[in-house]
């Protein structure tokens, strides 16, 4: 039997380590692959799909936006129950009196002060979440909210409209697309799920919501999950808000 000297027995040592290491590569690349594989197949998935948050935004909308106060009592501890803080279900009420009103708001916000309490009371610890951080002023907030608008619309807004009414452009630039939607304790996908479900609710406001559905899918919610809405304000009772939506998607994919 032929012995191995100790030169040879090195290059035999190298020869195994440099086999293992590029077995070792190879299972790291197939391994690699497959996490990307599955991690792109659980992004589409979840593009099909809504987080138990999401889908309580549309519920408490809708039942703001016409003062609906007993469904808005129930909308609002699912919410708080899905894992919504605090500070995103003000920011959600808040933010719709820029299209139900400040009646609607103000009356909305009061009921979450009593359902806090009473979850308080009962043991329940909701996630405070974070404050608003700070937005600019005069100029600056025009110009941001001119921005914030492009982006999620997708073009410049301009038209007859502004021009014979430049005082609604104007509000429309600086206060709700620059002081409310730059306020950054709530996502815009949330805060178009909130604006979706209150325009739903309203009768009278079509147009209004066929937008506000093309700016979802501008900040990317998928036409699956905005159909997924109206089955969630569907179950809920919320039956002419469903409606509308699916009748704008109609119109929409036509």
């Amino acid at each position: 039997m032929t012995s191995i000297q100790p030169s040879n027995r090195s290059r035999v040592r190298l020869v195994v380590l440099a086999g293992f290491l590029m077995l070792a590569g190879c299972s790291y690349f197939q391994i690699s692959n497959a996490s990307t594989f599955y991690g792109s197949e659980k992004q589409i998935m979840n593009e099909q799909s809504l987080t138990a948050k999401q889908q309580a935004i549309a519920p408490i909308a809708a039942s703001m936006a016409i003062g609906d106060m007993p469904r808005l009592h129930d909308a609002l501890n699912r919410g708080l129950d899905a894992g919504l803080t605090i500070s995103e279900s003000k920011e959600i009420l808040i933010q719709l009196y820029a299209y139900a009103g400040f009646p609607r708001s103000l009356n909305a916000l009061s009921l979450l002060m009593k359902v806090l309490q009473e979850r308080e009371a009962r043991g329940v610890h909701d996630e405070p979440g974070r404050e608003p951080g700070l937005v600019p002023s005069g100029r600056a907030l025009l110009d941001l909210g001119t921005d914030n608008q492009t982006r999620l619309v997708g073009t410049q807004v301009t038209g007859a409209l502004f021009e014979f009414a430049p005082g609604i452009d104007q509000f429309l630039k600086g206060h709700l697309f620059g002081d409310i939607f730059a306020r950054d304790n709530l996502d815009w996908a949330s805060r178009e799920l909130a604006t979706v479900g209150a325009l739903a609710a309203l009768p009278g406001v079509e147009p209004q919501l066929e937008s506000h559905l093309k700016i979802s899918m501008n900040v990317g919610i998928t036409t699956q999950q905005l159909h997924l809405v109206a089955s969630e304000l569907n179950a809920r009772g919320e039956l002419d808000a469903a409606e509308r939506i699916q009748t704008a998607l109609e119109k929409l994919s036509g």
